[in-house]
């Protein structure tokens, strides 16, 4: 019965704990390539140049307004949940030290790649700041 009693408080104690709401961004904020546009043919490793309007980069844990670094997804959707940080995988490139500009090596085939904003704690801002999805191929 105390196991219970407890169990009960400590539900009711973390469903008052309100969640960490999401960094927010501009509404006119945009990220997109600079390089590669949409349907080119890249030979080898490639340059990805990353661009961004009406924010600013910052490196992770950075806690400034209106600021967050990059992401680049590969051949893969945007994350079904916004709330939580992006992944990090070879599906989910971070930029974490505020880089505007990679060298990305891929394999020979098409691709689709999408950049992401995310905050000091790799969490999408509210709305989410993201790009079009381009498809490059990799010669």
């Amino acid at each position: 019965m105390r196991k219970t009693m407890v169990l009960i408080a400590t539900a009711a104690i973390l469903q008052a704990v309100p969640v960490c709401a999401r960094t927010p961004s501009p509404e006119n904020a945009q990220v997109y390539f600079i390089w590669p546009s949409d349907g080119m043919v890249v030979h080898g490793a490639f340059w990805v140049r990353m661009g961004l309007r009406n924010m600013g980069v910052a490196p992770k844990g950075t806690d400034l307004a209106k600021t967050g670094h990059h992401h680049l997804l590969i051949d893969t959707d945007l994350p079904k949940n916004m709330d939580e940080p992006v992944p990090n995988d070879r599906n989910h490139l971070h930029f974490g030290a505020g880089e505007t500009e990679a060298r990305v090596e891929l394999p020979p085939g098409p691709h689709t790649l999408q950049l992401l904003l995310a905050d000091k704690d790799h969490i999408p801002h509210d709305p989410p700041v993201y790009s079009k999805k381009i498809t490059v191929t990799v010669k």
